[in-house]
């Protein structure tokens, strides 16, 4: 499933079908016609029915509409569902998924606030970065304590006038093999 979802994500089309129905939860073809009205009728269908066909989508709801069957597609599975069986198992093919999840709740908050007409990401305070450092298992379990002591801190305030909500995210790769 991994490699199939991996073709829906890197497939501007399909990517972005993929992220609307993400975002919404579940979506009609109509309503994905509509939102990216660059994309030919044809090529939305072609891409619906092998994204379903692939298992990365499935078919939710079906409503008669003037003498034709409009389906409501959502995505086939709940990455969210059982983050401890990952773990245990110590699944590659369930651990990208979890990780595609928490990039797509990423993208979908960046494309929402990308697509407002009132950006200003200086002012914002919106931003990413890399930070390539050598640590030991040690240094690193430090280092991600005193992060979410600081996290943890301000995760106990409360909504008041100048505090935005905000989303931070932290990325630990695994470590690269030295060569």
């Amino acid at each position: 499933m991994t490699d199939k979802l991996m073709d829906c994500i890197t497939n501007p089309v399909k990517c972005k079908l993929l992220l609307e129905i993400y975002s919404k939860g579940k979506a009609t073809a109509k309503h994905l016609a509509d939102t990216y009205n660059d994309i030919p009728q044809a090529t939305l269908y072609r891409h619906l029915k092998k994204m379903l066909s692939d298992g990365i989508l499935q078919v939710v709801e079906e409503t008669q509409v003037r003498g034709t069957v409009e389906k409501t597609y959502a995505l086939a599975y709940d990455i969210n569902s059982n983050m401890e069986n990952m773990v245990e198992e110590n699944s590659g093919e369930l651990y990208m998924q979890y990780f595609m999840q928490y990039i797509f709740g990423f993208v979908k908050q960046f494309r929402e606030y990308c697509k407002s007409p009132n950006i200003n990401i200086k002012n914002d305070m919106s931003g990413f970065s890399l930070s390539h450092i050598y640590l030991s298992d040690e240094e690193l379990t430090e280092l991600m304590k005193k992060i979410s002591s600081v996290i943890h801190a301000a995760d106990k305030n409360e909504p008041k006038a100048g505090r935005k909500l905000r989303t931070l995210g932290l990325i630990v790769s695994p470590p690269q093999n030295s060569k």
